[in-house]
């Protein structure tokens, strides 16, 4: 996010003929993160000690990635800097928006299953223990329903600390798998691609990343072949990437863009099209956009209609967890009532 800012404020201050050095300057100074002010600083520095803009940024890979590098080295080279970092600005805050989307389509239902399951947990190791006192007094048989609810809050006052730390050891286990295996991660994006509503929202939102970042790299006057190995790495799924280093094999051997895009069998036949009238008519980066834009749409419609779906059965599912275990302790005390 702070890069996106960062390219705009850029492109702002040389669209209004601020020099490059002094627009270094402006921005730093009037950042609130300081890792930024540092950042930009440094590439300062760089730029008054003889190197390029682009040249300074390739410094600093973890926070410029290739296509950022390649366009400000194309901006320089046509002399319209100005022009490619509005671009890039625009470019990322784009695919922010979409990362943000599916985010927040991953990260909303988990967060309400983990509570889900936190305040189950919680009244069977401490609420329910409580009623089990109350009830060894009562000298009758429970209901089938209120015994097996105790025998389970039994299991969990046993066993709630080792499942706590394997659930902690899986995250830690899932998370280092996911940053050091290579193969862990593809079969993992193949899984994602293959879960419903969550798969499709991926797959939207890869073709979108693709798109877009086609789009303002062909625009930026980079070749297509060269532009096509830049965009792989920015779909955001292992077999997206795959996808499009396949494209860039056959488009290398001159075969049409919208041929090669037809043989992955990962884009719809729609897209198919818009591309395939893009090389026709010679505006291949327009139709690249018009697609773009539809499936950011799209991710934006289905990931609110996600949330909408999901709040009201998430909100079920809590009401007859807690409502089961309050019946389940209550059911004896009624009962006694009916008894008397």
């Amino acid at each position: 996010k702070d890069i996106a800012v960062f390219a705009r404020q850029m492109a702002t201050m040389m669209q209004a003929g601020v020099p490059l050095v002094q627009a270094f300057d402006i921005i730093g100074k009037g950042h609130d993160n300081p890792a930024m002010q540092i950042l930009i600083m440094e590439i300062k520095a760089d730029i008054e000690g003889g190197n390029s803009f682009s040249e300074a940024l390739r410094k600093h890979p973890q926070y410029f990635d290739e296509l950022f590098c390649n366009l400000t080295a194309a901006g320089e080279q046509a002399g319209v800097l100005d022009d490619l970092l509005d671009k890039i600005a625009t470019y990322k805050e784009k695919t922010e928006a979409i990362k943000a989307k599916i985010k927040k389509a991953l990260t909303y239902p988990t967060a309400i299953i983990i509570i889900a399951f936190a305040v189950t947990a919680i009244l069977l190791v401490f609420v329910v223990p409580q009623f089990e006192d109350l009830f060894s007094g009562f000298g009758a048989d429970l209901p089938t329903f209120t015994r097996m609810v105790i025998d389970l809050s039994e299991f969990m006052q046993k066993w709630w600390l080792p499942m706590l730390a394997g659930v902690i050891g899986g995250g830690v286990a899932f998370s280092q798998a996911k940053k050091k295996s290579l193969k862990f991660r593809q079969n993992l994006d193949k899984l994602t691609l293959k879960l419903p509503v969550v798969g499709d929202i991926v797959t939207k939102a890869s073709i979108a990343r693709y798109a877009r970042t086609l789009a303002t790299t062909f625009a930026a006057g980079v070749p297509l072949v060269e532009a096509l190995e830049t965009v792989a790495g920015a779909t955001g799924n292992w077999v997206f990437t795959h996808g499009v280093l396949k494209i860039r094999e056959e488009v290398s051997t001159g075969q049409q863009l919208q041929q090669a895009m037809k043989g992955t069998q990962l884009f719809p036949n729609m897209v198919v099209q818009m591309v395939a009238i893009g090389e026709e008519s010679g505006s291949l980066d327009t139709m690249l956009c018009k697609v773009a834009d539809f499936y950011e749409e799209e991710v934006d419609n289905m990931v609110d209609n996600l949330s909408s779906l999901l709040e009201p059965i998430i909100m079920a599912v809590l009401g007859i967890l807690v409502g089961g275990l309050v019946t389940a302790m209550y059911l004896p005390i009624f009962k006694m009532g009916q008894v008397v």
